[in-house]
């Protein structure tokens, strides 16, 4: 499986919404808060493309976005190969 890497805020329900989907799928992520860390959220806005919402999400190199993304890939049935 790949690395899973969320970028979250503790008052997020889509960052939760995101990870019980991917706790679902038996996905192990790495989730890095950024509440109060703006230098951390900084950061993830420049991975993301200038993105600033959260969650923001990448499996192995790829960024997928955000929960809706996500969701979208399930929907689609592509998000059992990616995590593959």
């Amino acid at each position: 499986m790949p690395t899973i890497k969320i970028y979250s805020t503790k008052l997020c329900p889509f960052c939760y919404a995101a990870k019980s989907l991917l706790t679902k799928k038996g996905a192990a992520y790495e989730e890095i808060d950024v509440t109060f860390d703006p230098s951390t959220r900084a950061k993830m806005s420049e991975l993301a493309g200038g993105r600033t919402s959260v969650p923001q999400i990448w499996i192995g190199e790829r960024h997928v976005g955000g929960f809706d993304d996500l969701n979208a890939l399930e929907a689609a049935g592509e998000l059992d190969p990616l995590l593959a």
